[in-house]
């Protein structure tokens, strides 16, 4: 069974390198160790899953580092979008207010919705139906929404919707990741935690050297 982590995965990393290596490296734990299995090629088994562990969490951060970017990104132009909509909207209800028929074509009746594909769904109908009827495009100008402003508008939501397929993308690999990062995490953590039972037995007689090896092992 693996050890119950109290440190940082890099922490976590750092303290199995060290140990391998003054097991590997420190002739009297060494030679003790050798005596209860763990001989240099052993070792080498443990520092494989080591150098495999390491690959795995720096994949991991790649991927998190990834989908943070691609999020950022995505809730940037969310927030243009939004302020770009909110004020659109409110000129329309306005030039609009005695044509419900308008309105209602336009998606701007009643309240703006809160759930992101419904909000989308509202905003991208109001510019289609702006962008395709010069009639309405002709009344909105008067309040300064002009046909580049609503050209701007598409565009944007285009960039808004390929920026969260990146986002949601990038967070399934991100998971993904995840999951290959803490299998391998699995591993290491239950090869170390065999290593470390031993050398305390091995080296019951010498706490210095025992200390060495990072008195992970709980007395």
């Amino acid at each position: 069974m693996a050890t119950k982590r109290t440190l940082t995965e890099a922490e976590t990393l750092e303290q199995y390198r060290v140990s391998l290596d003054n097991a590997e490296n420190q002739s009297e734990i060494a030679t003790i160790m050798t005596e209860f299995g763990y001989d240099s090629e052993t070792i080498g088994q443990g520092k494989a899953l080591l150098a495999e562990t390491r690959q795995a969490y720096a994949a991991n951060k790649t991927e998190d580092d990834e989908t943070s970017a691609a999020y950022n990104s995505f809730s940037n132009l969310k927030d243009q979008l939004a302020e770009t909509y909110s004020l659109h909207r409110k000129k329309a209800k306005v030039v609009f207010r005695n044509d419900s028929l308008t309105m209602d074509k336009l998606a701007v009746s009643g309240s703006v919705p809160k759930a992101y594909v419904k909000w989308l769904e509202t905003a991208k109908k109001f510019y289609s139906v702006a962008s395709t009827d010069t009639d309405l495009q002709s009344k909105l100008a008067r309040l300064k929404i002009t046909t580049d402003d609503l050209t701007a508008a598409i565009t944007l939501i285009s960039n808004l919707e390929a920026a969260r397929a990146d986002y949601l993308r990038e967070k399934g690999e991100s998971q993904d990741s995840t999951k290959i990062k803490d299998a391998a995490f699995g591993k290491i953590d239950d090869w170390m935690s065999e290593f470390y039972a031993v050398a305390k037995i091995a080296l019951e007689d010498n706490p210095q050297l025992l200390e060495s090896l990072g008195k992970l092992v709980r007395s």
